[in-house]
């Protein structure tokens, strides 16, 4: 008898699991619909009778899910992706950050230089050059900074993708579509990042004190990568999908 007992402790579900499966079906069937509200955690740990720390370990899982989200000073909110499960990630040629932003976008802002190439931008864009473009973009939306991105593109590729480095609209265009419908390939590599709200930049990325980082390189020819993209989306509006198969 003892020990049916103790096999069936070891198999009893965590609570925390409990409150998870059931927020996971309010979601589901639509009583937590897209974009809404959830109480209030003290309101959620009365209903469903557990301590806020069980409830939090819930809504943690929930978060890692995609299905919930945390906005800074307003609470829990369910997010729009369970709902669409054919939506690209990742694994499909076009700008990353849109795939990965869970808000909208409002406006981006372009700024560009001229730049000595250092031993980085050698590595990364795989290439000799005699001076490298760095254009940073600006993703607002509300009237705040929400993301961020550095590209790093060789000189010589001005003239190449016949791009007028003064005519902003046709800069923005290349960068944000274009580049991509010319590409026939990209490599990814994502990592976190804490380094990105510096006093050295124009302006502060709203949420950005912890921001998933993606890495980028898009290839027309296969001898080197035409650009190299850095995009930098606070991980409390960063929702990353890949969608594999055979």
């Amino acid at each position: 008898m003892n020990n049916k007992l103790n096999e069936l402790n070891k198999t009893k579900k965590p609570l925390f699991v409990t409150v998870y499966d059931q927020l996971y079906k309010l979601i589901m069937d639509g009583t937590f619909p897209p974009d809404s509200r959830l109480p209030t955690e003290p309101e959620l740990s009365k209903v469903f009778g557990v301590s806020r720390m069980t409830l939090r370990h819930a809504l943690a899982l929930l978060h890692e899910d995609g299905l919930v989200k945390k906005v800074h000073g307003k609470g829990n909110f369910i997010t729009k992706f369970h709902q669409n499960e054919s939506i690209d990630g990742l694994e499909k040629l076009g700008n990353p950050l849109y795939k990965c932003y869970t808000e909208k976008i409002e406006e981006v802002e372009l700024d560009f230089r001229i730049d000595l190439v250092t031993d980085y931008v050698r590595q990364v864009l795989r290439q000799e050059m005699t001076a490298v473009v760095a254009l940073e973009r600006w993703y607002k939306s509300s009237d705040k900074v929400v993301a961020y991105a550095l590209t790093m593109m060789p000189i010589e590729a001005v003239s190449e993708l016949n791009l007028d480095l003064q005519n902003e609209v046709q800069l923005l265009e290349m960068l944000e579509e274009n580049v991509y419908k010319l590409a026939n390939s990209a490599s990814i590599e994502i990592k976190r990042s804490n380094s990105v709200n510096t006093p050295s930049l124009k302006y502060q990325i709203f949420g950005g004190e912890e921001c998933d980082l993606i890495l980028e390189s898009v290839f027309i020819s296969d001898k080197y990568p035409v650009v190299y993209n850095k995009y930098y989306i606070p991980t409390e509006f960063s929702q990353i999908r890949i969608n594999a198969s055979k």
